[in-house]
């Protein structure tokens, strides 16, 4: 089964099971990592921002333009965010590396 790394606040490195056809948003939510998704992965919001590491980054399908419209909004946006619910695990995404952002914005409660 392939595996990924989270690398969550504070610089620690969590490796889990990535099982294919899985999105990244997922796989966090069943590894407990602190990973909002609050519009539980319907591209509504911005709060599964990861980062992606720069080795990964081009090995990933490009966004769409949907995606990168939530991307803008939100916090700590890199060259390298996506959203962790459009990222689908394949075999050749095994030993993919994401950061979590320091923080994140959910629009969805503000008012």
């Amino acid at each position: 089964m392939p595996k990924m790394t989270f690398i969550v606040r504070g610089g620690v490195r969590k490796e889990v099971d990535a099982p294919v056809g899985f999105s990244v948003l997922d796989i966090a939510h069943r590894n407990d990592v602190d990973i909002e998704g609050a519009c539980e992965g319907q591209m509504a919001c911005s709060t599964c921002h990861v980062i992606v590491d720069e080795e990964w980054s081009g090995r990933l399908p490009p966004p769409g333009e949907e995606e990168e419209d939530m991307l803008d909004l939100a916090f700590g946006l890199t060259r390298t965010s996506r959203l962790g619910c459009q990222i689908v695990i394949t075999e050749k995404l095994d030993g993919l590396v994401v950061r979590l952002p320091e923080s994140t914005r959910n629009l969805l409660l503000e008012e």
